[in-house]
């Protein structure tokens, strides 16, 4: 068979690097058997994938509950909770070998980080013309923020506070902030993302800042002194969402004083169900769309506060995953 112009031949023998997780806050490059993609199968060649600090770093620590070893599970995961396992899932990059109308494309997929990988075509999403493969690593924290503002339920006109300036927060935030009317506040303990939220044309506030009382409050932060917080501001009836994770961390919740008295929703968000409003006419692959779609903004770019070579990675991710001002760090490939 005679390749495309764009289409590369694969081997028997080909390998991949991928990065593993091996124990506690231990990461190494793997080489491993590639395979040939079927028919129906895209070899995709990765130009860049992105780490997503805060469930990341929850994994690099190991501190994945045990009850929830099955639900943490990433879309092409390999190995088992705790160690070792291959983990990721924001990769950007070229397909090389696959149907005529993909070869030669850029996609996203929900991918450990690795130079090249075998997905079946239908988990791959194409990246709008007009969107950088280098933007395009926010995908999967543009559809967490996506289905946190579904699950809000957040309406013209609403006061929405968002505790927690990190990458999903300040997504929520600037979705939310385009909703017609909207008053949405981007709050964090960290005065320096002042500028981020500035950048995004977003208004910001220190915790002890925030004044009068919200409709919709969503807790972004993984702190629990946000959620009392937010308790403390939500509005009669007001619905707060709970959209961070713990890991395997025990949080107290305030439901004393007022709690009841003003009738407030505490609900969680959780990116990997679709809301039941919305589960009738989207699917995975259309929600993974509109968030590629979401980011033709180019300050988002300012989401993105580092990059790495992939082959330097197992050196750099703990300082990565530790340094306080990591947003998204992209791996070159």
């Amino acid at each position: 068979m005679k390749l495309g112009a764009n289409e590369q031949s694969v081997s028997a023998g080909d390998t991949a690097a991928a990065l593993w997780f091996e124990a506690k806050e231990i990461c190494r490059l793997r080489h491993e058997p590639l395979g040939i993609p079927a028919q129906d199968e895209v070899l995709v060649r990765t130009l860049y994938s992105g780490i997503s600090r805060g469930t990341e770093s929850l994994i690099f620590k190991g501190a994945v509950p045990e009850s929830e070893f099955e639900r943490m599970r990433g879309p092409h995961m390999e190995g088992q909770f705790p160690f070792p396992v291959k983990y990721g899932y924001a990769a950007v990059g070229e397909v090389e070998k696959g149907p005529p109308d993909l070869v030669g494309r850029n996609v996203f997929a929900l991918h450990p980080h690795q130079d090249r990988f075998i997905l079946p075509s239908d988990q791959v999403t194409l990246l709008p013309e007009a969107l950088p493969p280098r933007r395009a690593v926010l995908a999967a924290n543009m559809e967490t923020a996506l289905n946190i503002t579904w699950d809000a339920g957040v309406q013209p006109g609403d006061r929405v506070a968002v505790f927690g300036a990190g990458v999903v927060g300040t997504l929520v935030a600037y979705l939310a902030s385009r909703i017609a009317g909207t008053e949405t506040v981007l709050i964090d303990k960290d005065p320096t993302r002042r500028k981020l939220a500035s950048d995004l044309d977003l208004t910001f506030a220190e915790p002890d800042m925030i004044e009068g009382e919200f409709d919709i409050l969503i807790n972004a932060s993984t702190a629990p002194a946000a959620l009392e917080n937010a308790i403390a501001h939500a509005g009669f009836e007001a619905r707060i969402v709970e959209a961070s994770w713990y890991g395997d961390r025990m949080v107290s919740i305030p439901l004393g004083g007022a709690f009841h008295s003003r009738r407030l929703s505490l609900v969680s968000s959780q990116v990997g169900g679709i809301p039941s409003s919305r589960r009738a006419r989207w699917t995975y692959r259309r929600r993974m769309s509109k968030a590629l779609e979401l980011l033709l903004d180019v300050r988002l770019e300012r989401l993105i506060s580092g990059e790495t070579a992939f082959s330097e990675l197992p050196d750099a991710y703990a300082r990565i995953l530790s340094t306080q001002d990591t947003l998204c760090h992209r791996i070159r490939y």
